[in-house]
């Protein structure tokens, strides 16, 4: 089963990317997508995703972490973007 992973503004940045497939195999969550995430991309995007909103298929997940993803998901992180 495959998601799909979109990185907006600072998590892009820390990521090194805007986008990246996942195969989420026998635990299908939000949160063990974003833990492998964190594991591929580091301690900067840890800290980024602390502070971070995150949608699935453009909605707040109904369970947060705990929310089930089904193939072809899109999971988008948005971190907080300030500007003047």
């Amino acid at each position: 089963m495959t998601v799909t992973l979109r990185l907006f503004a600072s998590a892009r940045e820390a990521a090194g990317r805007g986008a990246d497939e996942y195969d989420v195999g026998a635990t299908p969550t939000v949160g063990a997508l974003l833990d492998a995430a964190g594991s591929a991309y580091g301690p900067t995007f840890v800290t980024v995703l602390a502070t971070a909103r995150v949608w699935v298929n453009g909605d707040d997940p109904a369970a947060g972490r705990a929310t089930q993803l089904a193939d072809g998901d899109e999971v988008a992180v948005l971190p907080p973007v300030s500007g003047g």
